[in-house]
């Protein structure tokens, strides 16, 4: 009963401590912004593409899947250990984000 209960707690205050420190600074740098604006600063807002991170987020979490899925075919072929099934995740994993590094290099000698 006391592991559950602590469990949950450090579950709680770990939520609680990143959701606290990404409202942080999202509140600054939108206050920041404010008063920029306020003070008619000519301030060239630093432009962010989530599209490049989507991708590369994207393809990273479809990289460890299909490592997992190989890991899965590898344990029912009766060949497994435990050096096969980090390497086959970490493998599957950096393909998939040096394919969007190609992806997105690609795009931009397009947009160019």
């Amino acid at each position: 009963m006391q592991e559950v209960t602590r469990d949950a707690i450090v579950s709680i205050t770990l939520f609680a401590a990143v959701f606290g420190m990404v409202y942080v600074f999202l509140i600054t740098r939108h206050r920041e912004r404010m008063i920029i604006l306020e003070k008619s600063i000519d301030y060239p807002f630093p432009v962010t593409n989530f599209n490049n991170i989507t991708l590369k987020c994207g393809m990273l979490l479809s990289g460890v899947a299909i490592g997992f899925l190989i890991i899965y075919v590898l344990q029912a072929c009766g060949v497994y250990s435990d050096l096969i099934s980090v390497a086959m995740v970490c493998l599957f994993g950096g393909i998939s984000l040096i394919a969007s590094y190609i992806i997105v290099e690609k795009k931009t000698k397009q947009l160019k």
